[in-house]
């Protein structure tokens, strides 16, 4: 069976990628009997304290997801290396031939965009290689082939359809529904359906609820974090239901005490990134769609704002915004549409 395009207009799904984990090694290079891999990793682990230990160009320190992501590509290119037999550390094997060798072969299998997303995270490991150790920087070479970034589309607006379908696939807040994982799946779209930021649903804390009052606070993002901003967020009253009855669901679970809103399922802890989108992709298979990201919920919520007549100013106060070029964009394909409707509420004009 085809799947259906949960979008207002046939646009592509923005997709997810899933974190990298990764964990400290064993340091042996100094001893002289490391293998390659293991002198690599040494590398990696070394490059990871010197992140940890320093700032951003924001002046700010580098989140955890951050380092992950510049380190998932860098263990890539270990295991690549590894598999073609080149051996040595990235002293000896980090020239530009060898990565663009690496690069052809990543392409191949990530696509375009996923190629120039590795390329831009490496560059950090060989600045540092670079001031380090005085090693030559292959992407200052006149051959190093760079990739170009895939062609960015507009965030698309989801139809009521589709938001309607996948609450039905968890309940839709039908009051025996009992089932914990289908609680917080319900729970979490309709927090969604209100214009938050994938990290901000994950990050929310039990102490940010003020369910009596309807209201939701969210952590600051990016450069408001500095400045200790943040936002309230109105709730919708199906929202505050659907909150209540997966908190008292939540009650049951073993980490209950933990301060984190969403939990994982068969007792784990706060849940993550690739859980969320797993979980998002799950119910739209299971409602006939296909994938979609967090961020055309957010996305379709600044389009609800402005069709119910709420003001830019009001809505860009709502969605966290500063900066008036956020709200160009999120309004843009929607904007015709909005336009008719408001022309035709006025009706016989003379």
């Amino acid at each position: 069976m085809a799947l259906r395009s949960p979008h207002k207009a046939s646009q592509a799904s923005p997709l997810a990628s899933s974190p990298a984990t990764f964990r400290a090694p064993t340091l042996k290079a100094v001893s002289g009997e490391a293998t390659s891999e293991e002198s690599r990793e040494a590398m990696h682990w070394e490059f990871t304290q010197h992140l940890r230990a320093t700032n951003n160009k924001h002046g700010r320190p580098f989140q955890e997801k951050t380092v992950t992501s510049y380190l998932k590509p860098l263990k890539a290119l270990s295991k690549w290396l590894s598999s073609n037999g080149i051996e040595g550390d990235y002293l000896t094997v980090g020239t530009v031939d060898t990565l663009n060798q690496f690069f052809r072969w990543y392409f191949t299998t990530h696509d375009q965009g996923g190629t120039n997303t590795a390329q831009r995270n490496l560059r950090p490991f060989f600045n540092w290689l670079e001031a380090e150790f005085d090693h030559p920087h292959p992407y200052k070479h006149k051959h190093f082939q760079r990739y170009a970034p895939r062609k960015a589309g507009r965030p698309t607006t989801l139809s009521s359809e589709f938001i309607n379908d996948m609450f039905k696939t968890v309940g839709n807040g039908n009051p025996r529904v009992k089932e914990y994982e289908k609680l917080r799946d319900y729970a979490m779209m309709r927090v969604l359906t209100e214009g938050v930021r994938a990290e901000e649903l994950l990050t929310l804390k039990l102490e940010y609820l003020h369910l009596e009052q309807g209201l939701m606070r969210v952590v600051p993002l990016k450069e408001a974090r500095a400045e200790g901003e943040g936002r309230v967020i109105p709730l919708q009253p199906k929202t505050v239901i659907a909150i209540t009855r997966y908190l008292r669901a939540r009650e049951s679970h073993k980490l209950s005490r933990s301060e984190w809103l969403w939990l994982g399922t068969r007792g784990r802890g706060k849940l993550t990134y690739s859980g969320l989108y797993r979980m998002l992709g799950r119910r739209a298979n299971e409602a006939g769609y296909e994938k979609v990201g967090a961020h055309s919920w957010r996305h379709t919520t600044a389009n609800e704002y402005l069709e119910s007549g709420v003001s830019e100013e009001n809505t860009m106060t709502l969605l966290g915004w500063k900066d008036r070029t956020m709200l160009q964009v999120y309004a843009a394909d929607m904007q015709t549409e909005r336009a008719l409707k408001a022309a035709r509420k006025l009706g016989d004009r003379h």
